[in-house]
């Protein structure tokens, strides 16, 4: 099994590194092309911390592991709210006044009601998947709107704070960019392969090796510049990129794996995952809006409560793996 270890090691690495090579690049383009910084953070930031999911997802479906990409994207949903905003808001409390997340956040409740219905009936077929996609595309172009029309949103405002501006050509980004994605592919594909090896060889299914290990390390784009954006103060980017992320994993995530391959879901997830998912969404939503309290906030105890759940989730996959349960 060293192979295959030494495969996942070095393909998170080289998903990390490429993934912000990727996103960099994406950013000095879109900023070449006079893209909007709201905009930016809504669909660059936002959207663009997930490609890792969206390639791994995408490859495991096509040969034939889609439970490695249903565990892949679930697991950096949960991974992304309890872990990524936990170790956030304990590092420095969040604060979000935005309009545009706050108008995300119900989209996101609801996308991910969206997910549970379809999943039922324990698959997600071709045409779910294109229900899925639908729903995303619709979701991007009203992104695109709001990222034109509101100037003056605490989040653009937060991500225009954060952007160099341009130098020199185009040329540079768009290598970066593109070496970025070809780095990404191979990286997966290492990735891929030694998850599906591992959980052979540990006689686990590979949706527990996507819900833990592959989960975690696609998340760590998202867990870097949440982290980074906290401590300089803005907030907004760190809220945002999960926000962003977890839409992105819900829909284009899952959709694009079911298009390629039908996913077959365990009743196990239906009990365990799915349940955790949405609790956690709801969570965020109720923190994220700030009912009553003039602004959505999450404070270190809230923080401290979402590792904890992570931690108690984390512990609860492992030992139902063990039982040979999933």
């Amino acid at each position: 099994m060293l192979l295959p270890t030494l495969a996942v090691i070095t393909g998170l690495v080289a998903l990390v590194w490429s993934a912000g090579l990727f996103i960099d690049g994406a950013k000095s383009v879109a900023q070449r092309f006079g893209m909007p910084p709201l905009l930016i953070g809504m669909l660059v930031i936002g959207f663009g911390t997930s490609a890792p999911e969206m390639v791994v997802s995408g490859l495991s479906a096509a040969q034939g592991n889609p439970g490695l990409a249903l565990g892949n994207a679930f697991g950096s949903n949960i991974t992304n709210i309890a872990l990524i905003l936990g170790i956030t808001a304990v590092i420095r409390p969040l604060g979000v006044h935005s309009g545009v997340l706050k108008k995300e956040l119900p989209i996101l409740a609801i996308a991910t009601g969206l997910v549970v219905l379809l999943m039922l009936d324990r698959v997600i077929g071709f045409y779910d998947a294109l229900a899925l996609l639908a729903v995303f595309i619709g979701l991007t172009i009203w992104s695109v709107r709001e990222g034109g029309k509101q100037k003056r949103d605490s989040f653009g405002l937060s991500v225009d704070h954060t952007l160099c501006k341009p130098e020199g050509t185009i040329t540079q980004p768009l290598i970066r960019l593109l070496i970025g994605l070809l780095f990404l592919v191979l990286s997966s594909q290492a990735l891929v392969w030694g998850a599906v090896e591992i959980a052979g060889a540990l006689g686990v299914s590979d949706v527990v090796i996507g819900l833990t290990v592959v989960a975690i390390g696609t998340s760590l784009p998202e867990l870097a510049s949440s982290v980074i954006a906290a401590r300089k103060g803005d907030h907004e980017i760190a809220f945002g990129n999960v926000i962003g992320s977890n839409l992105f994993n819900t829909l284009a995530v899952t959709g694009i794996a079911g298009s390629i391959h039908a996913i077959e879901v365990d009743s196990v997830v239906l009990l365990r995952d799915l349940p955790v998912m949405g609790f956690l969404t709801l969570v965020l939503f109720v923190l994220g809006y700030g009912f009553g309290s003039g602004g959505g906030r999450i404070n270190r105890f809230e923080g401290a409560f979402l590792l904890t759940c992570f931690v108690g989730y984390t512990g609860w996959l492992v030992s139902t793996a063990m039982a040979g349960q999933v």
